[in-house]
């Protein structure tokens, strides 16, 4: 009987010996694979259990109804420009248009307030690519049907839209930009500078909404067919490339945001802006004999120029009279630092080797 029971005694132990090799290497197996993905079971958990950033539920908010509410607006004018059994048709048309962009502005208005904090704007640029891609379009509909009805002079009606999208627009440009959330950045002078160059941006969108507003308010003699085209798709391309610019740089700033060496947008909205809209804007006026043109946006072109072209001609002398950074004179200084640090080392193991051979020489001489 004892016998036996130590048989069985000795037979639970060889298994649960088993049981545990077994569980070590099922273990070892998975953090072999762990490693080579790159990442430990423990770090899966904690990548899983990682919850994503909070979104900014005012900010999400804000943008959202003031989107909506441009394009309900612009639906209203679509409807109310069509009459008999087609109103019924394009009523249900844009009905069937915003339930789908609402879809989509779920969404991305969500990651939009969830980068709001960071110094991330990817999908504030992807916001305001979709938002002006489908206003425009509502826009050019607007404008086309205001153009084949001459006879409707309702200039009120006209001035209301101008003044629609010269506020919707820009304000949604500032939302999306969030400076007074921009936590990183503390200094309130660099703050203030970063205002001050995105009310450039602002300035910029209202001179290309003032040029495009000349195609659908009431003229006494309209422009050639290819001249309107070319307008109003000149400004559309502005309106969706120009602002997202001005984004990037923000994001390619990172959280050391420095505001002077932001220079892309002033260098693009110089050629694009200041300089290609003083020339249509002329050529209406001298051609066309058009009474409509801003003279004051002319002026303000003209300005822009010059303080523009003075601000690069400084940056350029700062360039040329300024230190080297401090990251590469720590690099030089580093490098000969280095050097007699490595070279005067003897290899330890040869003076290891001389003792081991120089003492079986001392013992054979004793055994002699």
């Amino acid at each position: 009987m004892v016998n036996r029971e130590e048989r069985r005694k000795s037979q639970r132990a060889a298994g649960d010996h088993r049981s545990g090799e077994v569980n070590e290497r099922s273990a070892g197996a998975v953090c072999l694979r762990g490693r080579a993905a790159g990442r430990s079971p423990a770090g899966d958990r904690t990548e899983s259990m990682v919850p994503p950033p909070p979104a900014n539920k005012p900010h999400v908010c804000l943008s959202t109804i003031l989107i909506m509410s441009s394009m309900a607006l612009m639906d209203a004018y679509l409807v109310e420009q069509n009459q008999g059994p087609r109103k019924i048709g394009i009523c249900i048309m844009v009905l069937v248009g915003d339930v789908c962009f609402l879809i989509v502005l779920r969404y991305v208005a969500v990651w939009v307030g969830a980068e709001v904090r960071t110094a991330k704007r990817g999908y504030a640029m992807i916001l305001w690519f979709l938002y002006v891609f489908v206003l425009e379009i509502k826009v050019y509909f607007v404008y086309q049907n205001y153009k084949a009805d001459r006879s409707s002079l309702d200039a009120v009606a006209r001035k209301a839209l101008t003044l629609l999208l010269s506020v919707f627009v820009p304000v949604l440009f500032v939302v999306l930009v969030a400076i007074d959330h921009m936590e990183y950045v503390r200094a309130f002078k660099k703050r203030e500078e970063i205002r001050n160059r995105l009310f450039w941006v602002v300035v910029d969108l209202l001179d290309i909404l003032d040029i495009q507003a000349n195609l659908w308010e009431p003229q006494k003699k309209g422009l050639p067919l290819w001249a309107e085209g070319l307008m109003f798709f000149y400004c559309y391309i502005l309106l969706l490339i120009l602002p997202c610019v001005s984004l990037s740089e923000i994001s390619m700033q990172g959280v050391n945001i420095v505001p002077h060496k932001m220079m892309l947008y002033p260098i693009l909205s110089l050629v694009t802006i200041n300089v290609i809209t003083l020339f249509i804007r002329g050529g209406n006026m001298i051609f066309y004999k058009d009474m409509r043109v801003s003279g004051i946006l002319m002026g303000k072109n003209v300005v822009a120029i010059i303080l523009k072209t003075c601000s690069f001609a400084q940056y350029r002398k700062q360039l040329h009279n300024a230190p080297p950074p401090f990251g590469v004179e720590l690099q030089k200084n580093s490098v000969p630092l280095a050097r007699p640090m490595t070279l005067p080392m003897p290899p330890p193991p040869q003076v290891v080797v001389q003792d081991l051979t120089a003492l079986p020489e001392v013992t054979t001489c004793d055994h002699t």
